[in-house]
């Protein structure tokens, strides 16, 4: 099938696909703004008198944010990514290119 488009659709995919990164931006920085307030600003770490930490406020709870939130933006990566992370078209014509290379010298 070949996918003849206009200059106008080819703009808006663009469009669309650089509006889906800087959104996947965006949710990377508040996934660590967020976490990183609950983490140091919040009441998990709280002094004692003499100046050292009291860590016996650290349990799970304090740091399922990060987990499940990660989940999400895992997901998000994935999304805005693509399926073909590693082994992307590009990767593949780099590949057959330097295979057909390395068949020239050997012959």
């Amino acid at each position: 099938m070949e996918n003849n488009y206009t200059n106008e659709e080819l703009y808006r995919r663009a469009e669309k696909r650089v509006k889906d990164i800087k959104g996947f931006y965006w949710h990377l920085f508040w996934y660590l703004a967020v976490n990183i307030f609950l983490t140091f600003g919040g009441p998990i770490w709280t002094f004692v008198s003499d100046g050292s930490f009291d860590l016996s406020n650290i349990h799970f709870g304090n740091f399922s944010v990060w987990f499940f939130w990660g989940i999400g933006l895992v997901s998000h990566w994935l999304h805005v990514f693509g399926k073909n992370i590693f082994f992307s078209k590009s990767w593949e014509e780099r590949k057959i290119k330097e295979y057909m290379d390395q068949d020239k010298f050997e012959n």
